[in-house]
């Protein structure tokens, strides 16, 4: 079932508003086997929304269409849906009456505008509304159904789990696209996508067909694995599968596949093994700590967490001791193992981890540039220091230095090779 969602209303194609319901109506339709192919925002404009519906008319099974059926000028869609369909307009007297209705037992007389929320091109279906004034259609032309859904999302949720319940999902008979995302750091897109494709690049012929998109977000790569199966069921093995066959060739760069965050998949490492930790910060300025403490329950694991900004509170704070700043600099991997190894015996922990660097704009050298983070990681039998080269501005180095802390973390925890010496083993 190729789809297309239209999100309708000007407003949209400003800084200020967001369309969200296009997510919501992804997630529902490809539940039940929907591939949509196309979404779009379109302003309160006649002819341009009658435009893209016509277009989205040669080639789509379903077109859902959210917003622009209150009661005002602005509000288009039902005109621009049936100049579209070259369908007439007629008022319907049960609306207009669900609607005085609907105003009288608030102590109100309708006003007349609202009469326009009556006007059903000619052969639509009326879909009830009972959290708004605006009933949703359904119209169809062919073999393409077009549904108009209103734009508030708790008026759209309900009738687009009635019209899915009701007249998508029987048709569906079970199938769906299911999806499982493999999150992967320490590695490069390129590098990822070299290891994965002769993998993945089989899986479209196979028998429950697996599409896979990879992505590149802040300090991370994923893999989006998509099934297309009969059900559920099917597509978990699939999907199973497959994740297992990436991670073969992946490594332990792959630290998730069931949704869960790097600090998620850290602080259950710890809670498993019964491990604390402490954390000295420079340059992420008490980030890691944050991350570390946004899990429920990471007090089980989480001792303390120390904001060494100066070079004075590296030494008051943690014991780095004066000369190793004056010998190395305050970034430095000395001074990062320096910062985990007196955080950790302070707070009598498993682990400790030190992070020291240079967020900028200001403050970088030649030698040492902006986004340069020394990162240690200490426990009992293993300490890993490295020397990062972040890009982007402030946040973006503050917040590739905590997850590289992380990622340190989680392979020190498991014992894991580091993922660039894994590969290279390969």
């Amino acid at each position: 079932m190729k789809a297309c969602i239209l999100a309708v209303g000007s407003e949209m194609l400003t800084p200020f508003r967001v369309d969200t319901n296009s997510l919501y109506v992804t997630e529902r339709l490809n539940a039940i086997g929907g591939d949509v192919r196309l979404k779009a925002i379109v302003g309160d404009d006649v002819g341009e929304l009658a435009a893209v519906v016509e277009s989205a008319l040669g080639w789509a099974d379903l077109i859902v269409i959210t917003g622009g059926l209150g009661p005002t000028e602005d509000d288009v869609t039902r005109d621009a849906v049936a100049r579209a369909l070259s369908l007439p307009l007629a008022l319907d007297e049960s609306i207009v009456e669900r609607l005085r209705d609907r105003f009288a037992r608030r102590g109100m007389t309708m006003p007349d505008i609202n009469r326009r929320q009556a006007m059903v091109p000619s052969g639509a279906v009326v879909l009830p509304n009972p959290n708004g004034t605006a009933p949703g259609l359904w119209i169809e032309r062919g073999r393409t159904a077009i549904a108009l859904l209103p734009g508030p999302p708790r008026e759209m949720k309900p009738m687009l789990e009635t019209l899915v319940a009701e007249r998508l999902a029987p048709n569906a008979g079970g199938r769906g696209l299911f999806r499982r995302v493999l999150k992967i750091t320490g590695r490069a897109e390129s590098d990822v996508d070299a290891q994965a494709q002769p993998v993945y690049g089989k899986w479209t012929s196979g028998p429950v067909p697996i599409s896979t998109t990879i992505l590149a977000v802040l300090g991370q790569i994923e893999l989006h694995l998509t099934a297309d199966a009969a059900s559920e069921r099917e597509a978990g093995a699939a999907l199973d599968a497959a994740a297992a066959e990436l991670r073969a060739v992946l490594g332990p760069s792959v630290y998730s596949s069931d949704g869960r965050n790097l600090e998620a998949v850290v602080g259950d490492l710890l809670r498993e093994r019964g491990l604390t930790i402490a954390v000295a910060e420079s340059c992420t300025g008490g980030l890691l700590a944050s991350r570390l403490t946004d899990v429920p329950g990471s007090s089980d694991y989480v001792e303390r967490g120390v904001v060494c900004y100066s070079n004075r509170s590296k030494t008051e704070l943690v014991g780095v001791p004066e000369e190793l700043i004056r010998e190395h600099g305050a970034v430095s991997e000395p001074v990062a193992r320096a910062m985990a190894d007196g955080v950790r015996e302070r707070a009598g922990t498993s682990i400790g981890i030190g992070v020291t660097g240079i967020a900028g704009p200001g403050g970088g050298t030649p030698q040492k540039p902006v986004g340069t983070v020394a990162i240690a990681v200490v426990a009992d039998d293993e300490a890993r220091v490295r020397t990062f080269q972040f890009i982007g501005g402030r946040e973006m180095v503050k917040f590739q230095a905590a997850q590289s802390a992380l990622n340190m973390t989680r392979l020190v925890v498991m014992k894991a090779p580091a993922a660039r010496e894994w590969a290279e083993r390969r």
